[in-house]
């Protein structure tokens, strides 16, 4: 729940990840109530796979997190990677089975 955009943090000097709660949620305390816990939880956690949360925010009406930036491949490329594997075995099989 949310769009993901990498910025500086200037004051930290430091490249973040900033996760934006959409507009169409800030009227919904249901989605606002998830996105809190969402910080809480990330908060309570510290492991390697997990990115850090520095800060929640509100500004302009807008509520957003600013998280550790993890360079690396989006989830919409993994999961594009995973299909093209996926299909490829798939292909690979199928060709195999034929002859």
């Amino acid at each position: 729940m949310g769009e993901v955009y990498r910025a500086r943090a200037t004051k930290l000097k430091r490249e973040v990840a900033i996760k934006i709660l959409p507009d169409e949620f800030l009227s919904d305390p249901d989605r606002m109530a998830r996105f809190q816990r969402e910080a809480e939880a990330l908060a309570a956690l510290n492991h390697p796979n997990i990115a850090a949360i520095y800060d929640l925010q509100e500004e302009n009406q807008t509520r957003f997190l600013v998280l550790e930036l993890v360079e690396g491949d989006t989830l919409a490329e993994r999961l594009r990677q995973r299909e093209f594997r996926l299909l490829k075995s798939w292909n690979s099989k199928a060709t195999s089975r034929l002859a």
